[in-house]
C-alpha cells in the first residue's frame, strides 16, 4: 500500500496559458513512417490529417519535469534517475508530476498538459510561405557528421533535418488540479520556475546545436470559468 494517506478531494482547477515563441528552429521528431508526401525523411511531429506542426503535451511535460529534477532532486543530481521520493509536502516534482511509483504513493498528478497548437497568425504566415515557396510549414536544415581529427565530413553523413522556423508561435495550455489542502499558488510558482528554466535551456531535439530556444510569453493563470465546476 502507498505510504501516504492522501484523499483525492478535487476542489477546482486553474488554467495556465502562455505563448511559446520559437527563437530558433524547433525540432520535435516523429518516425519516418509518419512522413507525408513531399516531406523529409527526418520529419517533425504533425497533425495526422492537416499536417500542421504542433508541440505534444508529453514533450512539454517531460522537459519541464526533467528540468525541475535537475534543479531540485538529489536523486536525479546524484544518479541521473527520475525523482520518486513521494514527499508531496516538500517535493514540487512529485507533487506536480507524480512520483511514478504506485508502491510509494497513489496521489494523482496536479498538472495536465494539452498539445500546443500553432497560433492563428503563425499558421497563416507559414501557410503563405508554403504557397509562395513550397515550404511545408517548416524549414529544411542541412547537417553533416564531422571527422573531428581530419576536419572533414564523414562520407554519406549529409542529412536534412526538418524544423519549425524561428518566429513561429504556439498556444500553450496547462491545467492545474487543485485538491483539498493544496497550496495552489506554490504549485503555480513551481510551474513558472520550470518555464523560466526552459527559456534558459531548450525544447525538443538538437538543443546543443542551436535548436529549440524558446520564449514563454503572455503567461496567465486563471480559475476555471464559473459554472464549469459545481461546489
Amino acid at each position: 500500500m502507498p505510504k501516504d494517506t492522501f484523499k483525492a478531494e478535487l476542489k477546482g482547477f486553474r488554467r495556465f496559458t502562455a505563448t511559446i515563441r520559437c527563437e530558433t528552429g524547433l525540432r520535435i521528431g516523429a518516425s519516418r513512417e509518419m512522413a507525408g508526401p513531399g516531406e523529409l525523411e527526418s520529419p517533425i511531429v504533425r497533425h495526422p490529417i492537416t499536417r500542421v506542426p504542433y508541440i505534444p503535451g508529453s514533450s512539454l511535460k517531460g522537459k519541464l519535469r526533467a528540468l525541475l529534477e535537475l534543479r531540485h532532486s538529489k536523486r536525479t543530481q546524484e544518479t541521473g534517475f527520475p525523482c520518486d521520493c513521494a514527499d508531496y509536502e516538500r517535493c514540487a516534482v512529485c507533487r506536480l508530476f507524480g512520483c511514478g511509483d504506485p508502491r510509494k504513493s497513489a496521489q494523482p498528478t496536479r498538472l495536465i498538459f494539452r498539445d500546443a497548437v500553432l497560433t492563428p497568425p503563425s499558421a497563416q504566415a507559414l501557410r503563405e510561405a508554403m504557397e509562395e515557396s513550397g515550404i511545408f510549414f517548416t524549414e529544411a536544415k542541412g547537417e553533416i557528421a564531422m571527422n573531428r581529427a581530419r576536419g572533414t565530413a564523414r562520407p554519406g553523413s549529409l542529412r536534412q533535418a526538418e524544423r519549425v522556423p524561428a518566429g513561429a508561435e504556439f498556444a500553450m495550455e496547462v491545467v492545474l488540479r487543485v485538491f483539498a489542502g493544496d497550496d495552489e499558488e506554490e504549485n503555480l510558482k513551481a510551474l513558472q520556475e520550470a518555464l523560466d528554466l526552459l527559456e534558459l535551456d531548450y525544447l525538443g531535439g538538437g538543443g546543443t546545436r542551436g535548436y529549440g530556444k524558446v520564449k514563454v510569453a503572455d503567461r496567465v493563470a486563471a480559475p476555471l470559468e464559473a459554472g464549469k465546476l459545481q461546489a
